[in-house]
């Protein structure tokens, strides 16, 4: 097995970034939302 430098580890493309991760997570929360409005729908209080 070889063993990699900082300039080879660098130069590695793929993973998934902090952003994606951010995104998935807004995403899951969003359609959660959704979901939790159509499924028990609340009055708007006056």
């Amino acid at each position: 097995m070889k063993k990699l430098n900082d300039e080879d580890l660098a130069k590695i493309n793929g993973g998934i970034t902090g952003w994606a991760v951010v995104g998935i997570g807004l995403v899951v929360t969003f359609v959660a939302g959704i979901i939790d409005g159509i499924a028990r729908p609340k009055k708007c209080r006056n």
